[in-house]
């Protein structure tokens, strides 16, 4: 088969097919999260059961994917929220993205119910795709199904898969990806999508490209020249050498400095034993225990920035890739737990069950305010994801998310908006992250519009909301794009860049307001998918408590005005 680019696969779980056709004309400009946004529109999917025959699961390769430019081959993952019950698009690095775009794919849609509850797997390559048996892979975690599916397949392949909690349909279950290494490690984490896949049955879809082939450039100079300049300037930027010495643990000292750090349940701003489990104390031990360890580990071929880590045991024995700012500060702080390797070894059993570290580590603070176990207690913790893994009543409500362990256990401090958890900002003290949980059409998600590097007062409510439109629109243009936030320091210090890239790549004559335009559309696209669905204005906001319950240790509260998030997005 002649590999078709910038193409629309579908794949129907009740007919066994796979179909390969040209992108209808008003999809052509978009690609990863605005993609998802128009195809669920078009497809009429707001009003459906998420876990129903009518929502689709689709990945989405980004417009400027599949050459290896540093930071640029996300893939996004979307579909209709079982969580949230909005639209949700949910983005990792790794393999994917990369492996979908040299089968010339730009959107790849799971859609349909399957006549029965054997598991599938799909692979495909540049033939097309086929169903074929998961009986022996069922019930086993990312990792040794991954590893399994490797030796069946060769460890050149892509693969995307759930784990456990996909498969019992949990709502905290994301999809996960290899990273370069071949290692299943990069999480499409939030919202449930694992969830969304587990019901229409599918365990893993494998990837082969071996036969397949870059994306074409309509200007291979133009392309490469920016490409040059855009690194160049990545690599200058002081911040790029943070990220890769520390990675994204860095934060837990910074957002600890600013109050904001989520610790026992987001009832402080300010964790005592923040130093246990920072950046600079995790890149000394990593550096001393050696072996497997790595400080500065790259999750996609040709990333300069390298902010991942690999973490290894006294002995030099791999543990966990990566432990992340948001799992320090969700199942370290929030949970009261000052151990790193306690940390690793929690992160590595919710990887494995294919559960998002955010919604489990903040169910996990909820179970500890309502008596299930101590704050500090990792065994107990432990103990609790052997619930989930087992299936049992208590770990299904847990594996459902913090909103569900809320009403379960009769719990009011539940850190949610539209119904998934808050990563570890606490929105009374980063009050522009505040903004951004509380309307963003995807609920309360850092990614969507991250603001505690805006020259601002944080603690003030004043300006905020400017703040957070502005992170919104550029975070939902480089989703777009498949750009890792990360990457933006690069295109920032490198102007023209990012125009000449899309230019170089597509031809289509863009100007350098791009990356805001691209946002704007997603953003609105995603709007009207939520109003379709039935949300309004009293989705976009926060927790009732957080608006009255002080924050220490700058007893501060959110306060907001409620008629400036109805207008944010007034433009």
């Amino acid at each position: 088969m002649t590999i078709l680019h910038d193409s629309v696969w579908r794949a129907n779980v009740q007919s066994k097919t796979v179909s390969v056709n040209e992108m209808p004309q008003s999809w052509r400009k978009l690609g990863g999260r605005a993609l998802i946004a128009r195809i669920l529109l078009d497809e009429d999917v707001a009003a459906c059961d998420p876990m129903g025959p009518f929502n689709k699961l689709i990945w989405s390769v980004g417009l400027l994917v599949g050459h290896k430019v540093s930071s640029c081959d996300r893939i996004s993952l979307g579909g209709k929220s079982p969580l949230t019950g909005g639209i949700k698009e949910s983005n990792a690095g790794g393999s994917t993205g990369l492996l979908l775009s040299h089968l010339g794919i730009r959107a790849f849609i799971l859609e349909g119910e399957p006549r029965s509850d054997q598991w599938q797997i799909l692979r495909i390559d540049d033939k097309g795709g086929a169903f074929e048996s998961a009986k022996d892979i069922v019930g086993l975690g990312v990792y040794d199904a991954s590893e399994k599916l490797m030796q069946r397949y060769g460890n050149k392949v892509g693969i995307t898969l759930i784990g456990p909690g996909g498969e019992m349909g949990m709502y905290s279950a994301g999809v996960q990806n290899l990273d370069k290494d071949g290692v299943a490690s990069r999480i499409c984490a939030r919202g449930g999508l694992g969830a969304v896949m587990g019901a229409k049955r599918i365990k893993a879809i494998v990837i082969d490209a071996a036969n397949g082939e870059k994306p074409p450039l309509d200007s291979p100079s133009l392309f490469k020249a920016a490409r040059k300049h855009y690194t160049e300037k990545l690599l200058a930027h002081p911040q790029t050498k943070s990220f890769t010495d520390y990675g994204t643990a860095a934060m837990a000292a910074i957002c600890n400095g600013f109050g904001a750090l989520p610790t026992r349940n987001f009832s402080q701003g300010q964790f005592e034993h923040v130093e246990a489990i920072g950046g600079e104390t995790m890149r000394e031990l990593l550096l001393e225990r050696g072996g497997d360890s790595d400080t500065s580990h790259a999750c996609m071929s040709g990333c300069i920035i390298r902010c991942s880590n690999c973490f290894a045991s006294t002995t030099g024995e791999l543990i966990v890739s990566p432990v992340e700012f948001e799992t320090i500060g969700l199942v370290g702080s929030n949970l009261g737990i000052d151990n790193l390797d306690d940390i690793a070894r929690l992160n590595w059993e919710i990887n494995d069950l294919g559960l998002d570290t955010i919604e489990v580590g903040a169910a996990l603070g909820v179970a500890a305010e309502g008596g299930l176990l101590s704050f500090g207690d990792a065994e107990r913790a432990m103990e609790l994801l052997g619930e989930i893994r087992s299936g049992t009543t208590l770990g299904k409500v847990l594996g459902n998310g913090v909103v569900a362990t809320g009403k379960s256990l009769n719990v009011k401090r539940v850190a949610a908006v539209k119904g998934q958890a808050m990563s570890a900002y606490d929105p009374r003290a980063i009050k522009g992250n505040g903004v951004t949980y509380a309307t963003s059409p995807q609920g309360a998600d850092h990614t969507c519009g991250n603001c505690i590097r805006a020259e601002i007062d944080h603690l003030s409510p004043e300006g905020q909301v400017e703040v957070s439109r502005d992170a919104q629109i550029k975070m939902a243009g480089y989703d777009t794009l498949g750009a890792c936030l990360f990457g933006g320091f690069g295109f920032a210090s490198a102007p023209g860049s990012l125009m000449d890239l899309v230019n170089g790549r597509y031809g289509w004559g863009v100007d350098e307001n791009v990356l805001h335009d691209l946002g704007k559309i997603t953003l609105k696209l995603e709007i009207e998918f939520n109003l379709a669905a039935g949300f309004g204005p009293t989705d976009n906001r926060l927790p009732e408590w957080m608006t009255t319950e002080k924050l220490p240790p700058f007893n501060t509260v959110f306060d907001v005005p409620n008629e400036e998030l109805d207008s944010i997005f007034d433009w």
